[in-house]
Parts: C-alpha cells; sequence; structure tokens
C-alpha cells in the first residue's frame, strides 16, 4: 500500500474537528499511488478521500486546490477540495499539508475500447478549454529542467544502450526550438487510473498532482501514450484515431501542433520513462510502494524514433 505517513483513526477523528463533515466511522488507506498518502474517509455526513502531500509544499498546493474547484464550476468531473470550519482547504495532520476533497463515483478500468477513448479526447478538450480561464500559473514540475536534473542520477543504473538513447533524447527534447502552441491548465497524468468510470459515463477526473502550466498537445500525447497503447507495447491506431478525432471536434488542432505531434509523443514518452526510472532505482521509503516498469516507456519510445515520418499525420 502507498501509504507514507500513517494516520490512525484517532488523530484523523481530532483533526475533523476543524470541518463540519460530521464524525469518523471508517478510515482506509488507498493502495494506489506513488507521490502521496491518501485514504478513503467515510464520516456520518459521507465518503471523502483525505490527501497527505509527501512531496508538495504547502505553497504550492493552492494551484492544484483551485484548479480543481475551477474545473468543477465549469462542469469537468472532478473532486473537490472542502473548506474547513475557517473556510481553509489546507491543513497539516502528522507533520504533512493535508487537504479532504469530495469522493467522486466509479472505478478505473484496465481495458479500454475506442469508445471509451472517443469519450476521453472530448473530455480532455472541454479540460482545457475551461483551463483556458484559469488564471494561476505552475511551471511543469516534470518538465525539460527535471529531465536534466534526473539524467544523470538514473543513468549509472542503466546498460550502456539504454544510458545513451536516454541521453541522446533529453539532448534533442531540450534543444527542440518550437513554434508558439496554445497552452493553459494541463492535468499532465491522465492516464487510465485516473480516470474513475461509473457505468459507461466518466465520473471524475482524480490525481491533479502533476497539473501545470504547459502546452495542451503535450497533454494529449501523455493521455494516447497510455490510453492507445497495447501491453507489447504498440500503438492501437484505432483508438488513437477515436481520441484525436473526438478531441478535434471540441478543439480544433491548429496547423503548429500537426508540425510538432511527433517530437510531443516523444517528449511525453521520455517524462515517464525518465521519472519510472527515478522511482525504481531512486525510490522513497515508504510501505510497499507501488514502482512501474521503465523499459515500457523505453520500447515506446524506441518506436517513435523509429517512426516519425508515419506519425504527423495521425492528428490530421
Amino acid at each position: 500500500m502507498s501509504v507514507f505517513t500513517t494516520v490512525t483513526p484517532e488523530q484523523l477523528a481530532a483533526w475533523l474537528r476543524n470541518y463540519s463533515l460530521g464524525t469518523l466511522v471508517k478510515l482506509e488507506g488507498i493502495a494506489a499511488g506513488i507521490e502521496n498518502t491518501n485514504y478513503f474517509v467515510t464520516t456520518t455526513q459521507g465518503r471523502y478521500v483525505l490527501t497527505l502531500f509527501e512531496k508538495l509544499q504547502a505553497h504550492e498546493l493552492p494551484f492544484y486546490m483551485n484548479l480543481m474547484t475551477h474545473l468543477a464550476r465549469h462542469g469537468i468531473p472532478s473532486p473537490q477540495p472542502v473548506a474547513d470550519l475557517s473556510d481553509g482547504v489546507l491543513n497539516e495532520l502528522n507533520g504533512k499539508p493535508a487537504a479532504i476533497l469530495t469522493c467522486v463515483p466509479g472505478a478505473d478500468l484496465k481495458d479500454v475500447d475506442a469508445n471509451h477513448c472517443e469519450t476521453i479526447g472530448a473530455l480532455l478538450a472541454r479540460m482545457h478549454l475551461a483551463g483556458q480561464s484559469y488564471t494561476m500559473r505552475m511551471q511543469n514540475p516534470r518538465g525539460p529542467h527535471w529531465w536534466q536534473a534526473a539524467l544523470p542520477q538514473v543513468t549509472p543504473f542503466l546498460d550502456e544502450h539504454a544510458s545513451a538513447m536516454l541521453k541522446a533524447e533529453v539532448n534533442f527534447q531540450v534543444n527542440c526550438i518550437q513554434p508558439e502552441l496554445p497552452r493553459g491548465a494541463i492535468h499532465a497524468d491522465l492516464f487510465r487510473d485516473n480516470v474513475l468510470w461509473d457505468s459507461e459515463r466518466v465520473g471524475g477526473v482524480i490525481d491533479f498532482y502533476f497539473a501545470c502550466t504547459d502546452t495542451f498537445l503535450y497533454d494529449v500525447a501523455i493521455t494516447v501514450n497510455d490510453w492507445c497503447f497495447t501491453p507489447a507495447p504498440a500503438l492501437d491506431n484505432v483508438r488513437a484515431k477515436a481520441l484525436l478525432t473526438a478531441y478535434h471536434s471540441v478543439r480544433p488542432f491548429t496547423a503548429a501542433e500537426h508540425a510538432c505531434w511527433p517530437q510531443m509523443l516523444r517528449a511525453a514518452a521520455l517524462r515517464f520513462w525518465l521519472s519510472r526510472l527515478y522511482d525504481f532505482h531512486l525510490p522513497r521509503p515508504g510501505a510497499l510502494v507501488h514502482a512501474k516498469d521503465p523499459a515500457y516507456f523505453q520500447r515506446m519510445l524506441e518506436q517513435y524514433i523509429a517512426r516519425a515520418v508515419e506519425l504527423r499525420p495521425m492528428l490530421a
């Protein structure tokens, strides 16, 4: 279970006195996730999610809290931070910044088809349109500056081929000269396990704690790389077309985005190859933390490098 900071029922019951959420009925650790400590909290008023932030500092958190509130106001199904009796949404619990949020309905899907991808493409475009009016800004915490900092930390664990490939790709990406692309608030981690399905509809989008201000196309590439790939990995063109067509119908891609698509797919694959290498080889102390296989995104990136010419027409 990915619980770094233990919270007892007695500790939480005392903490909840700062809220109008009734009394504690049940506290359950949530196994998913590798960045924060999460618990399901059931009170006499309903079910919520308690998050203790293990890396993010208190001064960084208003960006994420306010973004979820902003998106919910614009019709995006997302958790909403619950205010305490002093009208604040952030407090401290066991030495960590903490918040309690509404619990959105549903469960994530392991297997998805073109219909699911179509739904996600349209939803992602709606999120991006809503995010354009969000005025707070946050630099991408896993962007090129982080790639360059993490690179020398993980390369000692790699064989010669992987090390050379990783160094070359980071160099390629940080030296790419991009045209001005549409940008705003993005999720930056819209994997299948961060979307909960309530029957055939999306009950909620969760885990906004890699959200930032960046290009929308990068967010689309991250989403395609999870929703439209087989375990091999291999790109499922039917699913990819469904997602991209649905997205384009809500927020049409620009000519500059068409030109940058192959490079952005590579950037999205690089980001998660590098972060998984970091989590796998340099894990934080925690209780059975789920470190995922880095090689999956290495193989994905190798495919993208080999197929760069044929990827550009995907957005058409």
